[in-house]
């Protein structure tokens, strides 16, 4: 994962822990989020492999909510 990934990652793990939302629906829409946020900010362009991106940030669903129910 690079750099940028793993930056949106991370913001997608805060805003689940904020919202105390773990489900798949959730963690779909913050990644949604978190991809626009960093698009808005000029991080990411429409040209940047937008949907790459999000599977990899897909797939790592399991692994971010098993990490979000053992903190708790």
């Amino acid at each position: 994962m690079d750099d940028l990934t793993q930056k949106i990652y991370n913001l997608v793990k805060k805003k689940m822990r904020e919202q105390g939302a773990y489900d798949l629906g959730a963690y779909g829409e913050f990644v949604d989020e978190a991809i626009e946020y960093y698009q808005e900010k000029g991080l990411l362009e429409d040209d940047d492999n937008l949907e790459f991106i999000k599977d990899q940030l897909m797939e790592m669903f399991e692994t971010a909510s098993d990490n979000m129910i053992d903190s708790e």
